[in-house]
C-alpha cells in the first residue's frame, strides 16, 4: 500500500477510512454502513426472519411498557429520555405512547450518527405524536456523552437499545460505560439492551441472511467510499463473511477480497492493494450473559438494579444506576 502524495484529511470519514485501509489487518468501522441507502437496508434487516434482535426487544417493550416507564420515574417528577443510536424509534414509540398515556412529564432526545435517521424520526414523531417534545441531535456516542451534562438539569434516563453496546469489545465497552457513568448524576439511569448468548447458528444466521441483505449492508461502506471519496471499489469483488466464537461471545463481520486487486481512492490520494482472500474487518457484535453484564457495569462504577427479558431469554434490557 502506498500514498500517491501527502494530503490533509479533513473529515472523520476520510481520516478513519485512511487509517483503516492503511492498517494491517485492514478494517473499516460499521458506523459507516449508515447513510440513506444503509438506513433503508438496515430497515430491511430488522424485518428478516433471521434477525431476532429487534423483535425480541420490541416484545420486551410491548409486554413490559408500564413497568419499564414506572422504573424510569416512579414519583413522576419529570425527566429527559435520551436515546443514543435512536434509529427509526420503532421500539421507543411504545414507551413514548405509554408515557403520554400515563401523564409523565418528559422530553425525548433521540441521538444518532445518521442525519437522515434523526431527521426522519423527528418528522415522523411530529406527525404521530405532536404533543411529545422532541429534540433530535446528530453525533457519535462519545462526542454526545461529553455534552450530556449541559443538555438539562433534570433527571436523565439514557437509553442504548438494539444491543449497540455489542459493537464494542469488552475493554472499549468499559471505557464507554465509564464515560456514561461520569456524565450521570446520582439519580440518573441507563436502560441498555444486551443481546444474550444463544445457539451459535442462530447468531450466525442473524448476521448472514440467505437473501444477502446483510451482505449489501456491509458492502455499503465500500459504496460510500466510491461516492463520497471518489473510490473505485468493485463491490462485487468482495464477499461478506461472518464468524462467531461461542466462548467469547464475539460475532465478527468481514469483507473478503475474492481476487488480487488495487483500489484507488482519489480524495485520499491513496492506492489500496488487496491480496486474494485478504479481509477488511467491518463489525463486532458481542453477546452476553448476566455475569458478563454485572462485571462490565461494576468495572465502570455502575450497577444493575433490574432487567427485562423476552420469553426466549434471547435478549435482555437492563436498568442500570451509578453504584455510589
Amino acid at each position: 500500500m502506498n500514498s500517491k502524495d501527502q494530503k490533509v484529511l479533513v473529515s472523520t470519514f476520510e481520516k478513519e477510512v485512511y487509517e483503516g485501509l492503511t492498517a494491517f489487518p485492514k478494517y473499516l468501522s460499521s458506523k459507516y454502513f449508515y447513510d440513506e441507502v444503509g438506513d433503508e437496508l438496515f430497515q430491511q434487516i430488522m424485518e428478516l426472519p433471521e434477525y431476532y434482535l429487534t423483535r425480541a426487544e420490541y416484545n420486551i417493550f410491548k409486554e413490559n411498557a408500564s413497568a419499564i416507564i414506572e422504573s424510569f420515574d416512579k414519583y413522576k417528577k419529570g425527566f429527559d429520555l435520551i436515546e443514543l443510536g435512536a434509529g427509526d424509534g420503532k421500539k421507543t414509540k411504545i414507551l413514548l405512547k405509554e408515557l403520554q398515556k400515563k401523564g409523565y412529564d418528559f422530553t425525548y432526545m433521540p441521538i444518532d450518527i445518521s442525519q437522515n435517521a434523526v431527521d426522519g424520526l423527528v418528522k415522523n414523531l411530529d406527525l404521530e405524536m405532536p404533543d411529545v417534545l422532541v429534540q433530535g441531535q446528530i453525533g457519535e456516542y462519545f462526542e454526545v456523552l461529553d455534552r450530556l451534562n449541559h443538555i438539562s438539569d433534570r433527571k436523565k434516563v439514557i437509553m442504548v437499545l438494539g444491543s449497540n453496546i455489542g459493537n464494542l469489545l469488552h475493554p472499549r465497552a468499559i471505557q464507554f460505560l465509564k464515560k456514561l457513568c461520569n456524565a450521570m448524576h446520582s439519580d440518573d439511569l441507563v436502560f441498555m439492551g444486551f443481546d444474550q448468548k444463544k445457539h451459535p447458528q442462530k447468531v450466525l444466521d442473524a448476521y448472514n441472511d440467505k437473501t444477502g441483505v446483510t451482505a449489501k449492508f456491509n458492502k455499503n461502506v465500500l459504496s460510500r467510499i466510491n461516492k463520497e471519496l471518489r473510490g473505485n471499489f468493485d463491490v462485487d469483488a468482495f464477499m461478506h463473511w461472518e464468524t462467531y466464537d461461542p466462548e467469547s461471545g464475539t460475532a465478527k463481520s468481514y469483507l473478503v477480497s475474492k481476487k488480487k486487486q488495487t483500489v484507488d481512492i482519489d480524495s485520499l490520494s491513496l492506492q489500496v492493494h488487496f491480496e486474494a482472500w485478504e479481509s477488511i474487518h467491518t463489525e463486532i457484535s458481542q453477546k452476553y450473559d448476566d455475569d458478563i453484564v454485572k462485571w462490565l457495569t461494576e468495572e465502570s462504577g455502575l450497577k444493575v438494579v433490574n432487567s427485562f427479558s423476552d420469553e426466549n431469554n434471547d435478549y435482555k434490557n437492563y436498568l442500570i444506576t451509578k453504584s455510589k
